[in-house]
């Protein structure tokens, strides 16, 4: 495939992919341009992530089985907010009808808004992945991650070790895409480093148009930190771990079903 059609093909299939998270950003700025007096902004901002969810999945750009992985983000992003913003890591500090000890609610869209992502990228460019590591050390490397994140204000910060443990693990790990019909591959941790750059890109816009705030971004804003990279990488690599656990369990049933149906 010439390299332009390509761009038009995966830019497409990726700009569909991103419908969650658009409108998350583009609710964001709205409501920081345009002054709410009715509503607190913060729960604008949920009611209009509940309305995109229901339309999302009324109009079949996500399906009932990529909804349920998405509310599980929702539990597992507004579980790590609650604690992150208890420990003074980033806050809130607009009002909201919606908060819960500080967090509002509609936070959790913009953990499932990557689960979204993740979820019709891998529907829409039929990943599959080759040499996955056997699941229990993939769930287990997932769960040592995400625990690392509550741990690491107690005892030493394990990011690097746990990235050069994800090295490890899925060095010889590729995910295959299809585009156009067209089959190509990359190693899976190379589009780890991808997506968590890209959602650093995103987290600067987000705290630009107010979406939560860092300890030094309280007098104004300033770019985040080059070092938050290292952390969205490695939330990135929970969330894929996550779906792609959730896929093969689903392929593997799959399997059983059309085995039992051909016997």
């Amino acid at each position: 495939m010439k390299p332009l059609s390509f761009l038009i093909h995966f830019g497409y299939n990726q700009a569909l992919a991103c419908l969650f998270p658009v409108a998350i950003f583009l609710t964001l700025a709205l409501s920081k341009i345009i002054p709410l007096s009715i509503l607190p902004r913060y729960d604008f901002i949920l009611i209009l992530c509940l309305l995109m969810q229901v339309f999302m999945v009324t109009a079949k750009f996500e399906t009932w089985d990529e909804l349920k992985v998405i509310c599980l983000f929702h539990v597992i992003g507004l579980a790590l907010e609650l604690y992150k913003v208890h420990m003074g890591s980033w806050s809130y500090p607009e009002e909201g009808f919606s908060k819960l000890w500080g967090v509002p609610l509609y936070s959790g869209f913009m953990y499932a808004s990557v689960a979204s992502y993740m979820c019709q990228s891998w529907r829409r460019l039929h990943l599959t992945l080759v040499n996955w590591p056997p699941t229990i050390i993939a769930a287990i490397t997932a769960a040592a991650i995400y625990l690392n994140f509550f741990t690491h204000h107690f005892i030493i910060d394990l990011r690097w070790i746990l990235i050069g443990v994800v090295l490890l693990v899925f060095y010889r790990t590729i995910v295959t895409f299809t585009v156009n019909n067209q089959p190509y591959q990359m190693p899976v941790v190379l589009s780890f480093v991808l997506m968590g750059f890209f959602i650093w890109v995103a987290e600067n816009v987000a705290t630009f148009f107010g979406a939560w705030q860092y300890p030094n971004q309280e007098d104004g804003w300033h770019l985040v930190h080059f070092s938050k990279i290292s952390s969205w990488l490695l939330l990135v690599i929970v969330s894929f771990l996550i779906v792609a656990l959730l896929k093969h369990v689903k392929q593997t049933e799959s399997r059983k079903q059309s085995i039992n149906l051909s016997k």
